[in-house]
């Protein structure tokens, strides 16, 4: 029986939103556990749908699990410098006093930018790998939005990522993680490391792993492991966080160099062929609104409008007003939008009380350019307390708490506003006030592609619509400083000139 040590430090950060993560973020029992600490990660994260929770259950019994810090914020500006020192400061020196160990587990991201890092996991490896030694194996799981480092390839032993978008596969990630460290344990640290960053970046609507290019590049990247191949690992990367190694990439650990080095040349070779199939439609607000109107007209499901620029799992505020004001303005019937962020007018409702009609400036109060808040006259339909279970196959099985939560109505459509931003991957909060999805002539979410997992078999079309929002669904738009000079900014798209000038 070994002595496993595990921790987890996660954030998805987009560069260019306003909000810095801070430290109090952690500590905030939102859509995440807060900050945990000893037993509290296992008794936490057991039996919930994040990756250590699958590595817990895969090592029961077969080995000594020694828990050390666990910390998740969502989506959002950079991490402080305060949060960043604080919370790997606290891993590394429980992780120290925890000594000696026989294998270390990082649940991560691996799209986290704070004040200091451009590459916060690469630090935070780099310093874990200080703390254990040489000897010691070190695995990990990222999401499939990583931007794989060298520094995050060099310091580990093993490297899995989520293989689904919407991902709906994170305690198995956690469980290929322990068989990965069974291996470590039974036949030492691999020799062969190679990462092969992919020349072009992806937008987040063009990774969805249901379809093709992206499920045939993850199909090839699992017929490549086995044997002396520990992981062949393609992620997608998050093009809004800015580092010079931001991108999709293929990362390999193996017991020889060579073949790390002609595995990761195979599946990269791939992906770069398959290039100009990384597309998909997008519609202007008006627009998307129409064609949703024709579509619900002679059907019996639902038709879903994704607000992709808005989706606050990818540091979107999750309230700006254009998609909303656009089904307001073709009136739309049988409408409902979600989940919408403002806790200002969610105090309202619930001052006013369910029945109530209430005048209000809703939402558009962090931007962009375009973004204003919404004026009208709303119906308080029905009032939560934003402490739910979620229930669908991405996130199901979690505690939450959104704070005050209520349906409001203008016109024939309707709003499920909380108090604490979360991405619409799940019916649960839509349920809590009230709102049957199913039964909705169009579901307009607040979401980029998770939203599918839970709400996908429910639609009779689909529709991506490019309202502004802070997560620009073209990464042209973003003024990067740190990225590489060359890289395409979108498949066939023109090629990043390099830093601009001061």
């Amino acid at each position: 029986m070994a002595r496993i040590a595990i921790a987890g430090f996660m954030h998805e950060t987009n560069s260019f939103v306003p909000t810095p993560t801070e430290f109090a973020t952690y500590n905030t029992h939102g859509s995440r556990p807060p900050l945990s600490r000893g037993q509290e990660v296992v008794q936490r994260l057991r039996g919930t749908s994040f990756a250590t929770a699958g590595f817990l259950h895969a090592m029961a019994d077969a080995h000594e699990i020694v828990p050390i810090v666990w910390a998740a914020a969502l989506a959002s500006g950079p991490v402080t410098r305060e949060a960043y020192e604080r919370i790997a400061g606290e891993i590394v020196g429980r992780l120290s006093e925890a000594l000696p160990v026989d294998g270390l587990y990082l649940d991560l991201h691996g799209a986290m930018v704070s004040d200091d890092y451009e590459d916060g996991e690469g630090e935070l490896l780099r310093r874990v790998r200080a703390a254990v030694g040489e000897r010691v194996p070190i695995v990990i799981s990222l999401d499939w939005h990583a931007n794989v480092t060298q520094r995050m390839v060099r310091h580990s032993d093993g490297l899995v990522g989520y293989l689904t978008y919407p991902h709906i596969d994170q305690p198995q990630t956690g469980e290929r993680a322990a068989k990965l460290m069974n291996v470590l344990l039974a036949r030492g640290r691999p020799q062969g490391r190679a990462l092969r960053r992919i020349p072009f970046l992806i937008p987040l609507t063009s990774q969805c792993t249901d379809v093709d290019p992206s499920k045939a590049v993850v199909e090839q990247a699992l017929g490549l492991e086995g044997a002396d191949v520990l992981n062949c690992s393609y992620l997608a990367g998050f093009p809004p966080s800015d580092l010079g190694e931001c991108g999709p990439s293929v990362s390999v650990h193996a017991y020889s160099q060579a073949l790390a080095d002609a595995t990761a040349d195979t599946l990269a070779r791939e992906i770069e062929r398959r290039e100009a199939e990384f597309a998909v439609t997008l519609y202007p607000p008006d627009e998307g609104v129409r064609r949703a109107l024709e579509i619900a007209a002679g059907a019996s499901r639902p038709v879903i409008l994704a607000d992709t620029q808005d989706n606050p799992g990818a540091g979107g505020s999750a309230d700006t007003t254009g998609l909303l004001a656009a089904l307001v303005r073709h009136q739309a019937q049988g409408a409902c939008l979600g989940v919408f962020y403002d806790p200002a007018a969610a105090d309202r409702a619930h001052a006013a009380g369910e029945g109530a009609e209430i005048e209000l400036a809703l939402g558009g109060r962090f931007g962009p350019a375009g973004v204003a808040p919404f004026h009208g006259r709303f119906q308080v339909v029905k009032l939560g307390s934003g402490r739910l279970r979620t229930t669908g196959p991405h996130v199901g099985g979690r505690d939450l708490d959104l704070g005050k939560m209520a349906q409001l109505r203008i016109g024939g459509v309707a709003i499920v506003l909380s108090s604490v931003r979360m991405q619409a991957h799940d019916q649960a909060p839509f349920r809590h006030v009230g709102i049957e999805p199913a039964e909705q002539k169009i579901l307009a979410l607040k979401s980029t592609v998770h939203f599918r997992a839970d709400f996908g078999p429910l639609a009779e079309d689909i529709l991506i619509v490019a309202a502004p929002g802070a997560h620009w669904s073209d990464p042209a738009k973003y003024p990067y400083r740190r990225l590489r000079a060359g890289v395409r900014l979108y498949p066939l798209g023109p090629a990043y000139p390099g830093r601009p000038a001061a």
